[in-house]
């Protein structure tokens, strides 16, 4: 797991116990899960609509490929 054993695992808690105390951890952690299961939803959200938007530019004639911007006139 990491190259981290278990005596790396109990310093790290360790030295997280005395700096937080007993009662913020678990706000901690719930804090940290809370943030992770946002961050899969809004992939997981974002695929989708890359999924639904992928058929609609294939069926309009567009190539998947990415295309160069063009320059408009006057400007640089």
């Amino acid at each position: 797991m990491f190259g981290i054993g278990p005596t790396e695992l109990l310093l790290i808690a360790l030295v997280l116990l005395l700096l937080f105390g007993g009662r913020k951890i678990p706000e901690l952690m719930r804090g940290l899960g809370s943030g992770i299961r946002e961050f899969k939803r809004a992939a997981s959200i974002d695929e989708d609509v890359a999924r639904s938007e992928l058929p609609k530019s294939a069926s309009a004639g567009q190539s998947s490929s990415v295309q160069p911007l063009q320059k408009e006139k006057g400007t640089e």
